[in-house]
């Protein structure tokens, strides 16, 4: 073999050896998934939401009203000067909650759902996020009840709610494995995975409206990522706060116009999503593939990957608001569902359904981007591309702070640095990746994450029913909330 040649060789070699260890890890990987999603998780979930959703008298029907004017009811009344720089208020933590929901599920997940799962996915991912909202409602109650103090601000979320709720019933033993495998698949998952694959589609996205290159998009969100993420969750509230409500109306308002472009397209559009939910051969031909298993898995696995019900996630920002009994942000968690699921995912399926770009053979975010194409034409795909970026930024700085919170259960603030070193990195190299192998991975931790904490809720129904027991009481005797916190103080060993 000659010197000039052995080069080539050896790139052909490692070429070949990395597009088969990609080929296993994505069969491996969709092997996992098909034991969690279609055999465990899609009942766990229906079934933990359902069981909550008649165990505490479906709270997400019955307090609706009241947790819209508790959120929104006190947006603009006076600070409280005792728990400033302590805690977030209540929209604050919602806020970050939404900036976290709100991302690629909304647009490339749902687009997946449609393509993968046919038009009654949408009608599962629905399901899945009205008694999901009870679900919610019960980590929200427990991320209050449980959460601790740290260097004078409030923390917690799953891990903190199992290490104190559980010790008692379980064991210290088995409450720490529980608590330290959710904490270390939730970083894997959000941190790392999960951050990918929101830059992933932000790069994909850029790179098809505006023809930026993915790296150079990775770069910049990297920046503007590491710019935040250091001034902690005080900064990362105060982006949401003012982003996340902006970027919700404009795109609702896109589903707005498209409705009234598409009108004719109503009817047979809804007429489509509740028999294919149950039939899907009847809309779609036999020819698809997709059956009502396929309809179901994915309406609710991308349901959970855009509003996070059961997943642990949002209570480590609920955890840290100031609100006088635990219930209340539990009933802001709900609403918080309620945006992200029946309103911004409902106005993708919208848009994708009644424009048909579910039938043009493209995956991901690129289908939502033909639909708006059609809708706008001239300026849809960019209009997409700057809307998606904005979800799924927020989105980043969310999930970071969820793994953030968990870097300090696990190491008492230690290893911080290293933590949002890794994170940036994989934003990076998340755009360079393979959108199926991204989300397939995705899934898989999601899926990881769920199952201590769906354990951790069941196990401690009886105390999230006597906070909302206690939340009732008060109510209807007319007393001013009140609830007796008892705070453990978290011995942290980084306060930034």
């Amino acid at each position: 073999m000659s010197g000039s040649s052995y080069p080539y060789h050896f790139i052909f070699i490692v070429f070949i050896k990395g597009f088969i260890m990609e080929e296993i890890l994505s069969a491996l990987v969709g092997a996992v998934n098909q034991v969690l999603w279609d055999y465990l998780l899609i009942y766990a979930l229906i079934g933990i939401g359902l069981f909550f959703t008649l165990y505490l008298g479906a709270p997400q029907v019955t307090k609706l009203g009241v947790g819209f004017k508790s959120v929104f009811g006190g947006l603009f009344s006076k600070k409280d000067k005792d728990h400033e720089g302590k805690s977030l208020s209540q929209f604050q933590a919602l806020a970050v909650a939404i900036s976290a929901q709100i991302g690629t599920g909304n647009v490339a997940g749902v687009a997946t759902a449609i393509t993968a799962g046919g038009p009654g996915a949408i009608f599962w991912m629905w399901l899945s996020a009205i008694l999901g909202m009870s679900t919610i409602f019960a980590e929200a109650v427990l991320a209050q009840k449980y959460r601790v103090v740290s260097h004078g601000k409030y923390i917690g979320g799953p891990a903190f709610y199992i290490t104190h709720g559980l010790t008692p019933k379980i064991g210290r033993g088995a409450a720490r494995f529980l608590s330290g495998f959710f904490s270390i698949a939730l970083i894997i998952a959000l941190g790392f995975i999960g951050n990918a694959t929101q830059s992933n589609s932000i790069a994909s996205a850029m790179n098809l409206a505006f023809d930026i290159p993915p790296m150079a998009v990775g770069i910049a969100l990297a920046v503007f990522a590491g710019l935040i993420i250091i001034g902690g969750i005080n900064r990362i509230a105060g982006i949401a706060q003012f982003v996340v409500p902006f970027m919700a109306v404009i795109y609702i308002l896109c589903a707005v116009i498209i409705l009234f472009k598409f009108s004719d397209h109503i009817i047979p559009m809804f007429h489509n999503i509740f028999v294919a939910a149950f039939n899907p051969e009847a809309v779609l031909g036999g020819a698809a593939g997709i059956g009502m298993r396929e309809a179901v898995r994915f309406g609710v696995a991308r349901g959970l990957f855009s509003n996070e019900a059961g997943m642990g996630s949002t209570p480590h920002a609920h955890a840290t608001a100031n609100v006088k009994h635990p219930v209340q942000q539990g009933m802001a968690a709900f609403i918080g569902i309620f945006i992200d699921t029946l309103m911004v995912c409902t106005a993708t399926a919208l848009i994708i359904l009644m424009t048909d770009a579910n039938l043009s053979g493209e995956t991901g975010a690129a289908v939502t981007q033909l639909a708006f194409n059609k809708a706008f034409p001239g300026f849809g795909s960019q209009l997409l591309a700057v809307c998606l970026t904005f979800f799924a930024f927020t989105t980043i700085i969310g999930w970071y702070y969820f793994g953030e919170s968990n870097i300090r259960f696990l190491f008492r603030g230690k290893h911080l640095g290293i933590y949002r070193a890794l994170v940036l990195v994989a934003i990076v190299l998340g755009t360079l990746g393979k959108v199926d192998l991204v989300w397939s991975m995705s899934d898989m931790f999601n899926g990881f994450m769920v199952l201590p904490n769906l354990i951790a809720l069941f196990l401690l129904r009886k105390e999230i029913r006597a906070v909302y027991d206690d939340y009732l009481a008060q109510t209807k005797a007319g007393k001013e909330l009140t609830y007796n916190y008892e705070f453990h103080e978290f011995h942290d060993k980084n306060p930034g």
